[in-house]
């Protein structure tokens, strides 16, 4: 947990997220750092993207990049637990696939947008959920600057959203061919 300490400092994210209840630009250390499901919080990184990619742009500052392991440290420290996370639902999944607009840049089985990945080529990221995180923080400030670019609204995950779309997409690149 101490190396997720250090890199919480290292990365900055104290800027926003401020210790001991004090007011900052985003939620405070306390709020952040709580007992919850690795996917679920991987859902709060997403969510949270457009705002800090704007907040960086105005600043002139870049997007800070975060390995695999900074991601596992960094989940640790903020409590964050696959264990709590509940199995996924398959078929809301696939529907939130679909409800939160990700085929119109990306595809799944050849269907879709071309702008983004093929879903089911995209093993990688699928390996974990710390896995997921990493992917998902290091792209999501492209997507928020491409979603803004192209008029797309940029899609929100809300309770076990997450939890379900990453157990969707997971299966379907394991069934697919690679």
């Amino acid at each position: 947990m101490a190396r997720g300490r250090v890199i919480f400092e290292q990365k900055q994210c104290a800027r926003c997220h401020q210790p001991g209840g004090q007011a900052g630009l985003g939620p405070t250390l306390e709020e952040v750092r709580r007992s919850q499901g690795a996917l679920e919080l991987a859902g709060r990184i997403w969510n949270h993207a457009p705002v800090m990619f704007a907040l960086l742009t105005q600043q002139g500052l870049d997007w800070p990049q975060i390995g695999a392991a900074e991601m596992a440290d960094l989940m640790a420290y903020l409590r964050a637990d696959p264990a709590r996370d509940p199995a996924p639902d398959l078929q809301q999944g696939q529907v939130l696939l679909i409800r939160k607009g990700c085929l119109k840049c990306h595809r799944l089985r050849g269907e879709g947008g071309s702008v983004g990945i093929e879903f089911t080529r995209y093993h990688g990221g699928y390996q974990s959920p710390v896995a997921w995180a990493t992917t998902i923080w290091n792209h999501s400030s492209r997507m928020a600057g491409h979603s803004a670019r192209m008029g797309v609204l940029y899609p929100r995950f809300t309770g076990d959203e997450m939890v379900n779309l990453f157990g969707f997409l997971k299966g379907s690149a394991e069934v697919s061919p690679r």
